[in-house]
């Protein structure tokens, strides 16, 4: 697969990328996302300044990054203690 040469656009301006083809609609769906989420915070909370738009998205994205690490680090934790119990009960059948 080759390389795309694409232009995203997030708060009113344009990015030219090149992308590998098989990137390029999850990119594509990333900015749709993040324009949708610029002009929430717009609307909700009456902030015009693009910076600090950019900076609540920013946030919102960290957060939630954060939240989804730790639900996978506490499943993580889960089934391996679940693979322990499982393995003392095959060691215990031999």
């Amino acid at each position: 697969m080759g390389e795309l040469a694409i232009k995203i656009r997030i708060a009113e301006r344009e990015y030219p990328m090149r992308v590998k083809e098989e990137e390029e609609e999850r990119l594509r769906v990333v900015g749709k996302i993040l324009n949708e989420r610029l002009r929430f915070f717009k609307d909700q909370f009456g902030i015009q300044d693009k910076q600090d738009l950019l900076a609540m998205v920013a946030f919102e994205t960290m957060v939630d990054k954060l939240k989804l690490e730790d639900e996978q680090n506490s499943h993580q934790t889960k089934i391996g203690e679940q693979l322990s119990v499982l393995d003392e009960l095959l060691s215990s059948n031999k």
